[in-house]
């Protein structure tokens, strides 16, 4: 059961991966960056934790989603800022690389206490989840309040790239299914959330196309992020009651009708009027 839902999860992880790469370079950031965050590698993840362990565990894991989807959009802030800021330098691909990461592990660090003493405090699943989709809306909507060039790559990605990226992402939600199965559900939540799709995306954009396309990509991305973390606050019931598949369904369902189809028809409308 363990190795089965992990590779499981895993594999179908590191083709959806590598599927986002592709769908940036060919349509550009705003269509690529934002319908390619729909809930995806968060599908067989979830999937997977809850065949992992009991309901507790499955909210507690999905609680800290929001959260790290939060902490994703402050890794992507990153490469729309630190760019200018290390182009002076000889290699401001690594630069930049090493800081997002830097940020990221910070922020990760906090979140993971944060969600410790809120769950000591009596607050529920559901309600740090909430929290967390809330400060993620207003961090994509200040990211996305200045309308940017959301360019498309004049250049493919190279396939060493995308196989580096969709095994990257393959790991991290292997390692979140399996930390669930070992009773840690935070750690798991997080895992899940480890921006393998978004670093990878980012390196593998600025390697074929240069900082501008992973720039403009970076804020619809953050925005479309905030569908992954609805997509866990109905999973927590969803799944419980409808079971895996259409537990899943109708999560995925909900989040992109909610959520992703209407943020990617308010940026395109706000691109063509600037």
């Amino acid at each position: 059961m363990l190795a089965t839902s992990v590779l499981l999860s895993a594999a179908m992880a590191g083709v959806i991966a590598t599927l986002v790469t592709l769908a940036i370079e060919r349509w550009g950031g705003l269509t690529g960056g934002l319908l390619g965050t729909m809930p995806s590698t968060i599908v067989p993840a979830a999937a997977g934790i809850y065949a992992a362990g009991d309901t507790v565990v499955l909210n507690q894991s999905l609680a800290i989603i929001p959260l790290g989807m939060l902490v994703n959009g402050i890794f992507l802030s990153v490469w729309i800022y630190a760019p200018s800021r290390f182009e002076r330098f000889k290699s401001p691909l690594f630069l930049t690389t090493l800081s997002a990461l830097a940020v990221w592990c910070l922020f990760g660090i906090l979140m993971l206490f944060g969600v410790e003493l809120a769950l000591e405090s009596g607050w529920s699943a559901f309600e740090i989840g909430v929290l967390g989709l809330f400060l993620l809306i207003v961090l994509a909507v200040a990211m996305n309040w200045k309308v940017q060039a959301t360019p498309k790559g004049k250049h493919p990605v190279a396939r060493r790239v995308l196989l580096i990226r969709g095994s990257a992402a393959a790991s991290a939600i292997g390692a979140a299914v399996w930390l669930s199965f070992q009773g840690q559900p935070l750690i798991a939540g997080l895992a899940a959330v480890f921006p393998a799709i978004f670093l990878t995306s980012m390196v593998a954009l600025w390697h074929a196309q240069g900082p501008t396309v992973p720039q403009g990509a970076a804020g619809p991305m953050t925005l479309g992020g905030a569908s992954v973390a609805i997509y866990a606050l109905v999973a927590m019931y969803s799944l419980p009651a409808w079971g895996v598949i259409f537990g899943s369904v109708i999560a995925w369902c909900i989040s992109v009708v909610g959520w992703s189809l209407p943020a990617y028809l308010v940026l395109r409308k706000r691109l063509t009027q600037d």
